[in-house]
C-alpha cells in the first residue's frame, strides 16, 4: 500500500539511505550506480549541447576563412599584374671621325710617307720582286706589306718623286699624305702604329 503520513513517508526514505549502509557489499553497488548515472548523463548533456551548437556535425563553418586554391594570388583585383614599361632611350648621334687642322700633321708622317713612295717606285730592270718588297718594310705596316707581295715592280708607272709630301687630312692616329711622282700623284694612309707611323694603303690622286 501507498504511504500517505508523512510519517510514513520519512521512514519510507530513511530506510532507503539506510539499505546501502547496512553492508560493504551494498555501499559498492550504490557507489557503482551512481558514477554509471552521473557518466551517462555528462555524455548525453555533453551531446546535445554539441548538436545545437555545430548544427549536429563536424563540418566546417562556411565563414571559417577564405579556402585556399593551388594556384598564386595574383592580387587584390584578381587581375595579373601588369607588365613593366619598356624604357625608351634617346637616339644615339652618329660618331664621326676626328679631323685636326692639315698643320698639324706630324713630321714624322710625312718623312715615312716621302720614304715608302721613294721606294716605291719602279726600280731598275733585273731588280727581284722580294728586294723591292724588303726596300718597303721598315715604313710598310705588316698587313698591308703581305698585299704588297703580290705586286710585280716591273708593272709601277712612275720613276721617281718629283715633289715634297702634302697633308691633306689629319686626324690623331693617322694621316692621309700626297706625294707627287713623274707619272701619278699617290694619296698614301699613313698611321700611328706601336712601332711608329707606318703606310697601310694608297690610292690615286
Amino acid at each position: 500500500m501507498p504511504v500517505r503520513s508523512p510519517r510514513g513517508r520519512s521512514a519510507a526514505y530513511r530506510a532507503l539511505w539506510e539499505w546501502p549502509l547496512r553492508s560493504p557489499g551494498r555501499l559498492a553497488f550504490t557507489v557503482i550506480v551512481v558514477v554509471a548515472v552521473g557518466t551517462a548523463l555528462s555524455f548525453g548533456i555533453g551531446y546535445l549541447t554539441g548538436s545545437s551548437a555545430g548544427g549536429g556535425g563536424t563540418e566546417p563553418s562556411a565563414t571559417a576563412g577564405p579556402a585556399t586554391s593551388g594556384f598564386p594570388r595574383t592580387g587584390a583585383t584578381g587581375s595579373a599584374p601588369a607588365s613593366p614599361t619598356p624604357t625608351v632611350l634617346p637616339p644615339v648621334a652618329e660618331l664621326t671621325p676626328t679631323t685636326l687642322p692639315v698643320s698639324r700633321a706630324p713630321a714624322a708622317a710625312l718623312e715615312v710617307a716621302a720614304r715608302w713612295t721613294a721606294a716605291w717606285v719602279r726600280p731598275p730592270d733585273g731588280t727581284p720582286a722580294q728586294e723591292w718588297l724588303e726596300g718597303l718594310r721598315p715604313t710598310t705596316t705588316d698587313e698591308y706589306l703581305g698585299v704588297l707581295s703580290g705586286v710585280d715592280p716591273a708593272n709601277i708607272p712612275a720613276t721617281r718623286v718629283t715633289g715634297e709630301p702634302r697633308a691633306v687630312q689629319v686626324s690623331p692616329r693617322s694621316v692621309r699624305v700626297e706625294v707627287p711622282t713623274d707619272a701619278l700623284t699617290l694619296v698614301l694612309l699613313v698611321t700611328d702604329t706601336e712601332s711608329g707611323w707606318r703606310v697601310a694603303g694608297y690610292d690615286r690622286a
